[in-house]
């Protein structure tokens, strides 16, 4: 029997899976943030202020299983804005289903409706099954980050 897909921006009642799955994600990368930054997280997921952040949800037969977050921002290399998608992440249960595709179909739709055609992300090098997604519906650049220490 095939299962039912949805995917969908992030509301007010979706705080607690929303929370469930970011903090697995954060997991994943060995990472933990405050109870301060999930409140500040969440109010700029559901803020409709310019330049602030977008989530959407993945929703397998109406049970949360996945999201990412996005956010649209100037580039001096382009007169229009481009697309930073921050965060995605599917439940392990529900890998295998479409879920990672569908979400990342839904940040490119999204940019599409705003006129961007410029969407990218990063990963951790030693995110295979992540890495295997990424090949097929994007181009490895040959980037290397850099960040402040501290």
């Amino acid at each position: 029997m095939s299962k039912t897909l949805e995917i969908r921006p992030i509301e007010a009642t979706d705080h607690a899976e929303w929370k469930r799955l970011w903090t697995d994600y954060l997991t994943f990368y060995e990472s933990s943030v405050s109870e301060d930054i999930y409140a500040t997280s969440f109010a700029r997921l559901l803020s409709d202020e310019a330049g602030t952040y977008n989530g959407h949800i993945a929703l397998l037969d109406g049970a949360p299983v996945g999201l990412v977050h996005y956010l649209f921002h100037a580039h001096m290399w382009h007169k229009e804005q481009v697309c930073y998608l921050q965060d995605l992440f599917a439940d392990p249960s529900a890998r295998g289903a479409g879920v990672g595709r569908a979400l990342i179909q839904s940040v490119y739709d999204a940019a599409d409706a705003r006129g961007v055609h410029n969407v990218y992300w990063t990963t951790q090098e030693f995110n295979t099954t992540a890495r295997r997604l990424y090949d097929r519906i994007g181009t490895l650049t040959p980037f290397i980050k850099y960040q402040r220490p501290g």
